[in-house]
């Protein structure tokens, strides 16, 4: 697939919902999507939306604690990493997953839906949370890379 018509996956990994964003074609701009249910149709929709958007890149929510150290939640998204590999592999399905830091994701998205205009049952959405968590840690990784390319 080409690079240059493709699009990046955001994702922030929990293990009753997970997060979606998709970028524009050119890198620039991340978009919260709707949540996924961790279920047993999971990874298909997931490849659904890797086919139909053209992923050539999976940036997946790497959570560490304040010191930098892994955690439990860390060991459950690598494992998930190992399994989806695996299931892309036996789809023949390519995209390069990376891991990014995605401390305060969270809490930031929870600040921004919380001065948004939407309606308090709205804002506490779990799923939308995670969706938006899911639009920043694309979104920072989308913003460091570009500046590391500028600057270099």
């Amino acid at each position: 697939m080409s690079e240059k018509y493709s699009k990046y996956l955001g994702i922030d990994y929990g293990e009753k919902r997970v997060g979606i964003a998709v970028s524009d074609e050119n890198k620039k701009y991340s978009f919260s999507r709707d949540f996924i249910e961790n279920d047993a149709k999971f990874y298909n929709q997931l490849l659904k939306i890797i086919k139909e958007e053209k992923i050539s890149k999976i940036i997946l929510g790497y959570p560490l604690n304040m010191s930098s150290e892994k955690t439990n939640q860390t060991r459950k998204v690598e494992d998930f990493r190992s399994k989806l590999e695996n299931f892309l592999k036996k789809n023949s399905e390519e995209a390069e997953i990376i891991f990014f830091d995605e401390r305060f994701t969270s809490r930031i998205a929870e600040s921004h839906l919380k001065h948004s205009c939407l309606k308090k049952s709205t804002r506490q959405n779990k799923g939308l949370i995670d969706s938006a968590s899911a639009q920043i840690i694309l979104q920072d990784y989308i913003d460091k890379t570009n500046n590391s390319t500028i600057n270099n």
